[in-house]
């Protein structure tokens, strides 16, 4: 798949660092309830953790007591999403649609009128306040 940032996977390891190399580019997944943003609720823009694209509007983000932060939407073009059936289950990913890089998952059991629940690892993003 082509987007509007490519880098080599050498490139993401050395600007990442090995921990957001791996979730980021490698789909991995931090423990729950680890993250910094698990909690986190300051007004901002949560943006990828590698490419800095805004992903997630702070008002958009709950606590569905998954160890995870959760949004019920994300800004609209910002987000990829991909049919996933590693671990014997399927699930939709998503991804940054700018980079690629691998943000978490999406289910539809959010308990908002969007009924999303945009689970995604802490590491995957940075927040900038407003």
């Amino acid at each position: 798949m082509k987007y509007p940032l490519e880098k080599t996977e050498q490139e993401w390891k050395e600007l990442l660092g090995p921990e957001r190399f791996r979730i980021l580019r490698q789909k991995g997944t931090e423990y729950p309830h680890t993250g910094k943003y698990n909690l986190h609720y300051e007004k901002g823009i949560y943006c990828c953790g590698a490419c800095n694209e805004p992903l997630f509007e702070s008002d958009s983000k709950f606590d569905a007591h998954c160890g995870w932060p959760s949004f019920d939407e994300s800004i609209p073009g910002k987000v990829e999403y991909i049919t996933d059936t590693s671990h014997g289950m399927k699930r939709t990913e998503i991804l940054c649609a700018n980079c690629g890089s691998h943000l978490g998952h999406v289910f539809d059991d959010g308990p908002t009128k969007t009924g999303q629940r945009y689970c995604v690892n802490s590491l995957s993003v940075d927040f900038k306040e407003i």
